[in-house]
């Protein structure tokens, strides 16, 4: 099962009592943030939990594995995460 947006603001809501209203706009604006650093091009790293930065990939060819055709797959920014150590061996502990 995937953690959802809904679960985090639940969480929040049920750790410290804050109105839900107020969990999903904290929430909403953590994520915001965060998008429109990416948008700008910029990395964002979270001390423990990981680094997010965005990469330009080329236009470059490609192959539609349906029909077999040639195509141009074009140019495009990708985000890429890499977890932190912390978070790495929170994981592979299963803590």
């Amino acid at each position: 099962m995937s953690l959802t947006k809904i679960d985090i603001i639940e969480s929040i809501y049920e750790q410290f009592g804050i109105p839900k209203k107020d969990c999903f706009r904290i929430v909403e604006s953590l994520f915001d943030i965060i998008k429109d650093d990416l948008d700008k091009g910029n990395d964002v790293m979270i001390s423990g939990f990981g680094k997010w930065t965005v990469k330009a990939k080329k236009k470059r060819k490609g192959r539609n594995p349906q029909t077999g055709a040639d195509l141009t797959i074009d140019a495009r920014r990708v985000v890429k995460f890499k977890p932190s150590n912390v978070l790495r061996d929170a994981v592979n502990s299963g803590d």
